[in-house]
């Protein structure tokens, strides 16, 4: 537990360091923190904040950084939220207009990283694959374009070829029965009523209608599951720009994803912003990152995922108000039909 003075010159001496980058001495903590005390009271408590590991002193200076456990403690209970900071996401909100829903996301993942000038993450709606429409267009002998447009209106195209030649009237006879008979049901439910109606349909016709279901399932899985935008703005931050070692974990996490998703997925089963801070556990697997990170929805429904991943010297106040405005509009896109 820390009294009253020590709360107010950890805050002071890690809106400092954000602000500067350079570890904070006795003098200049006291005139930040507004606090009318000696500079040997201010070095006692600062002795008593290093004691609690909440700050650290660097070999190189006599003033003190924050620690992971000092951030921690400075963005649960020591942060001040100043809503309206980001005035500037208001012009960004054209980019998020409804349309496909993977434009949407890969505008959402530039946008975040715009505002923060940090790397923007987000990760692609759960959901299963469902096709809305299909057309089937002859494009020359044996060579059909097939056209599959998912509920939510994402469209995907693929050229399939057919052992015999099949005359626009067969293809538009197989369009129109998939769309009366199937649209709306998932593809795996499509592919196992195929099964059973085979013996109805001519046996090029089955065939098309099948590799239309294939179309449909391979398009889900060649989705990328997480969209990162920005990661070329790490290099120009001073905390990296000297630590190779630092640089390469964290562009393999970008490169590999998978350690990301899993953390991606464990924020997007909690409510509002989360801040995740490197050092302070095994969850960000690169001590000198942070990321802040808040679920998206469609309908009400929770379907991902994004987020601003930068050094722990961030100014945690304006990445949390950029999460939770673009999460907001990305919900509001991907809601309306």
């Amino acid at each position: 537990m820390l009294d009253d003075r020590a709360k107010t010159l950890l805050k002071a001496l890690v809106e400092r360091y954000i602000a500067d980058g350079q570890p904070v001495g006795s003098r200049t903590l006291s005139k930040a923190s507004g606090l009318e005390l000696s500079p040997a009271t201010i070095r006692n408590v600062m002795a008593d904040l290093e004691e609690l590991g909440l700050i650290a002193s660097p070999h190189t200076s006599a003033g003190r950084i924050p620690t992971a456990r000092g951030y921690r403690l400075f963005v649960d209970t020591l942060l001040t939220a100043k809503p309206g900071g980001v005035r500037e996401a208001g012009t960004f909100e054209s980019q998020l207009l409804p349309d496909q829903p993977q434009r949407v996301i890969a505008n959402a993942a530039q946008l975040l990283s715009s505002l923060s000038s940090f790397v923007g993450v987000v990760t692609s709606p759960r959901k299963t694959a469902v096709f809305h429409h299909i057309e089937f267009l002859r494009l020359g002998e044996r060579r059909v374009l097939v056209i599959m447009v998912s509920p939510e209106g994402d469209v995907q195209n693929r050229l399939v070829f057919t052992s015999q030649d099949l005359s626009q009237s067969d293809l538009t006879e197989a369009s129109n029965r998939l769309n009366a008979h199937y649209s709306g049901l998932s593809l795996d439910v499509v592919r196992d009523r195929l099964r059973l109606e085979v013996d109805q349909l001519r046996g090029e016709i089955a065939k098309l209608m099948s590799a239309a279901v294939d179309v449909g399932q391979q398009g889900m899985q060649e989705q990328d599951p997480v969209i990162i935008s920005g990661e070329r703005n790490l290099l120009t931050v001073q905390d990296f720009s000297h630590d190779m070692g630092s640089l390469r974990r964290m562009f393999d996490l970008f490169e590999q994803k998978t350690q990301l998703m899993r953390l991606l997925d464990v924020s997007s089963r909690a409510e509002g912003v989360r801040i995740y801070i490197g050092g302070e556990s095994q969850v960000v697997p690169v001590e000198e990152l942070s990321i802040v990170s808040a679920p998206y929805e469609v309908d009400g429904e929770v379907v991902g995922t994004l987020g601003v991943i930068g050094p722990t010297r961030m100014a945690y106040d304006r990445m949390i108000e950029i999460v939770d405005i673009t999460s907001r509009m990305v919900s509001n896109a991907l809601s309306q039909k």
